[in-house]
């Protein structure tokens, strides 16, 4: 059976290195050695002077909001995880849905600003599938009327736009380090900040708002483990070779597929790509499902992702029911591929068989 992904699994002896670290040390959690040395080699490779390591890539937007005192309305994209949208209703915020463009299916910014109200405290954005945002756009509106920008940048490890990590940019940006990400520490994320006070305060709100017996302020336990900080390190050097073979599995599939019939978001001008996914969109929802049922027929399972849009969500308060054509419509007909970087030539082939085939 062929997954949509599949994490990748480097040398177990390399990781047992690192867990003989652990053994040697005592220290399990708790901001123990190796989780500090690995937010030192993200901090180099990713060329920032500011990031927090976490327990996953939720928990940190729920904290952005906190982090800014976000307590009101969210401008936000429809189409994403649906974590993003979660988190603001966790925090008791009011998720507003802005449409995205047809070009890159991210947050469109001529569609942000109408919906600017007296309540309305942040712009919560998603770089969809590690493409960057239109930043500047989005900078200007939020500067014009003080708002906050918080990045959902989960999709974007490794990348950068204008010669900058991607995670660079807004007040607060985060990432998610799950298994399946093009960086993993089997189950992590990591929130960036850009001055020392908003990264202290973060640093605090992620062990409870305490050190030893002094207390600061509220927190929550997004701490991650010395075990998963051991994946990250024994994974971080391979990235840019991951990436150059997630780059060589994207160019199979350009080579093969009809793309008289199929269609592939463009990449905005200025970024240096990960490779993050590999979605294609359909002419119709009915050619979606075919596909879908023909590749599944042929033991290949893809994602419908994203579906829904997350303005259709049956559990969003009426406030925000807001329509969303655009991402509705492509939400109907965007299927994930099967994408790693162990993907073989031959199984790129027969996906793109039974799609032309079917299409």
């Amino acid at each position: 059976m062929l997954f949509v992904t599949k994490s990748y699994l480097p040398d177990p002896e390399e990781y047992h290195r690192q867990l003989e670290r652990i053994w040697k040390t005592g220290i399990l959690t708790n901001d123990g050695p190796l989780g500090r040395e690995l937010e030192d080699g993200l901090r180099e490779f990713l060329k920032l002077k500011f990031i927090k390591f976490t327990t996953n890539g939720t928990v940190v937007l729920q904290m952005a909001l906190k982090a800014l005192k976000i307590t009101g309305e969210v401008i936000t994209t429809p189409f994403s995880y649906v974590a993003t949208t979660n988190a603001i209703l966790w925090e008791n915020c009011t998720p507003i849905f802005a449409d995205i463009s047809p070009d890159d299916f991210n947050i469109d910014p001529d569609k942000i600003e109408p919906l600017i109200t007296e309540r309305t405290q942040a712009i919560m954005a998603t770089h969809v599938y590690g493409n960057a945002c239109q930043v500047e756009r989005i900078q200007e509106i939020a500067d014009r009327h003080n708002l906050n920008v918080i990045y959902d940048a989960a999709h974007t490890f490794g990348a950068t736009y204008q010669g900058r990590s991607i995670l660079s940019y807004g007040d607060l940006s985060t990432c998610s380090f799950h298994a399946t990400k093009v960086f993993h520490t089997i189950e992590g994320g990591c929130i960036v900040a850009h001055d020392e006070a908003m990264n202290q305060k973060l640093h605090n709100y992620r062990s409870f708002g305490h050190r030893n017996d002094d207390y600061y302020s509220i927190g929550i336990n997004a701490k991650n483990s010395e075990f998963h900080a051991a994946m990250g390190l024994v994974m971080l050097p391979k990235v840019p070779e991951l990436i150059a073979k997630r780059k060589q599995v994207a160019g199979w599939y350009d080579a093969r597929l009809n793309f008289d019939r199929v269609k592939r978001p463009p990449l905005r001008d200025g970024m240096v790509y990960n490779y993050a996914y590999y979605p294609v969109v359909f002419d119709s929802e009915e050619v979606l499902l075919r596909v879908k049922d023909a590749l599944i027929a042929n033991e290949i399972v893809p994602r419908r992702y994203f579906y829904p849009s997350l303005n259709k969500l049956d559990f969003l308060p009426e406030a925000s029911k807001q329509i969303c054509p655009v991402s509705e419509d492509y939400a109907l007909r965007v299927l994930s591929l099967p994408f790693h970087p162990e993907l073989p030539e031959f199984e790129v082939e027969r996906v793109c068989r039974v799609i032309n085939e079917t299409v």
